[in-house]
């Protein structure tokens, strides 16, 4: 169990911070101040979040103190300029406050993973220096990006697969990067110095798939002039990718049976056969068990292309990847649209790219940065540049009720000290403390301005409180 020191003054997003972290399975240590946080001892945590204002000394100081503990800072004021110049110190990230449960629970993962990740590597280092290079995580593979806990047991698998000369199936929704992972299994295989002929059946007509595949002899159908090789025999030496496999002909997916099993090619309109050495690697989105018992798809064959396969995970699942790919991705097409000066995601995009579906996968969210690139002004991409579908927003679990608290404030606020997030969050805070604080002083501790906190209170329905005022003059009778 990750062990993680929470340093906040207040009392009340302490104890919401530590429940919520609880709930996740971490163990939580709480302190008030530098002072009290400095009397543990900091080493023997994976993680320390700290407030940045803090009495007596700014939470900033924990970094230094902390050592190789990575520290994540919060801030109520969530200006760049803070968080800028807390990340310069050497805070691993920072989150603004008040703070989304789902993107609090997120960031935590990812740097407490990280974190254990780099640990294992130092000591993996110490023991056994000539084996380290081998066992360190990798962000990219090929064309391929990416560093979360599924890429990785993919890289591995690929790097298992690529040297032995073995049919391999992909699976994985349109847009996951198929292609990829099969150019990467053909780099890494004694065959890279070959071709690879890549394939989409879906996209050649039935009537010609056999012609174009397995190639055919003068005469052989109306408009055969001359002998013409197929893209089987065009791999040789390489590896043949077939896309879609799932959208094969029958009398197709025949002839393929015979060039995997007796590794020949026969000619359409030919009585010969070619012996052919080629490399099979087949991707399909579909579920090809199903559609063998649906009698759409040859039960030999699929038994044949099964001998390992490769699953790909869906961008929605793979957590901050998709903002490392959309960085390579800007990378890539602002050289090739030829933009000068740096272009980086606002920290707005960032949030919004891991919220949301992506239905598309990595192509939808290529098409997305392209866009956002020829239309950004300043260097700086926003999500109204992005331009992404709003009917494939997550929903984080923390906010589906919202619309109760709004409407009973007070209720809200009591019940749900243990489950603040954003509006939540507001609520208690305020009605915490507005006996006690003038509105300037509520509007800074919020780290927003008195218009912001009035509009908000408007919009909650949440009053401010009345003043007790003199008694007024008794009337005089005459």
């Amino acid at each position: 169990m990750s062990n993680i020191l929470v340093v906040e003054d207040e009392s009340i997003i302490r104890s919401a911070l530590k429940r919520l972290l609880e709930r996740h399975h971490y163990q939580v240590t709480e302190a008030e101040s530098v002072t009290e946080a400095s009397q543990h001892e900091l080493a023997h945590f994976d993680l320390i979040i700290t407030d940045l204002r803090l009495p007596g000394a700014p939470g900033t100081e924990l970094i230094g103190m902390a050592g190789d503990v990575p520290v994540l800072i919060m801030t109520s004021y969530a200006s760049m300029r803070s968080a800028v110049d807390a990340m310069k110190m050497g805070a691993v990230d920072y989150i603004a406050k008040p703070f989304d449960h789902e993107e609090m629970v997120r960031t935590v993962g990812r740097i407490v993973s990280s974190h254990r990740q780099q640990r294992v590597q130092h000591e993996g280092d110490a023991e056994y220096p000539a084996q380290a290079a081998d066992h360190k995580p990798h962000s990219t593979l090929g064309d391929l990006v990416g560093s979360c806990d599924a890429m990785q047991r993919l890289y591995h698998r690929i790097r298992r697969v690529a040297p032995a000369n073995i049919t391999v199936l992909i699976h994985g929704e349109s847009g996951t990067g198929k292609e990829l992972a099969a150019r990467a299994i053909h780099q890494h295989s004694p065959r890279h110095g070959q071709p690879m002929i890549s394939v989409n059946c879906a996209a050649i007509p039935e009537s010609l798939i056999e012609s174009e595949l397995f190639g055919h002899e003068k005469g052989a159908f109306t408009g055969a002039t001359a002998s013409r090789q197929g893209l089987v025999e065009a791999a040789e030496g390489g590896s043949l990718f077939l896309d879609e496999i799932g959208e094969l002909p029958m009398e197709a997916q025949a002839r393929l049976l015979r060039v995997i099993q007796e590794s020949e090619v026969r000619r359409v309109g030919s009585v010969n056969s070619r012996i052919v050495d080629i490399r099979l690697i087949a991707a399909t989105h579909r579920n090809l068990k199903k559609l063998v018992k649906e009698g759409r798809f040859r039960e030999d064959l699929y038994y044949r292309l099964q001998v390992i396969e490769v699953t790909l995970p869906p961008l929605r699942d793979r957590g901050q990847d998709v903002v490392e790919i959309a960085e390579h991705l800007i990378t890539k097409h602002a050289r090739r649209l030829k933009f000068k000066g740096p272009v980086v995601l606002s920290k707005t995009v960032r949030d919004a790219l891991i919220k949301y579906e992506w239905p598309g996968n990595v192509r939808e969210l290529e098409n997305a940065i392209q866009r956002s690139l020829i239309l950004s002004e300043d260097g700086e991409i926003n999500l109204d540049e992005m331009d992404l579908d709003q009917e494939d927003w997550k929903i984080p679990d923390t906010l589906v009720n919202r619309d109760d608290a709004v409407a009973h404030p007070a209720t809200a606020a009591s019940d749900n000290v243990d489950d603040l997030s954003l509006e939540d969050y507001f609520q208690h805070f305020v009605l915490e403390h507005q006996e006690g604080m003038s509105e300037t002083e509520l509007a800074q501790k919020l780290g927003v301005s008195r218009k912001c906190l009035w509009e908000r209170r408007q919009r909650l329905g949440i009053p401010r409180p009345k003043k007790n005022s003199a008694a007024a003059p008794a009337s005089s009778t005459q």
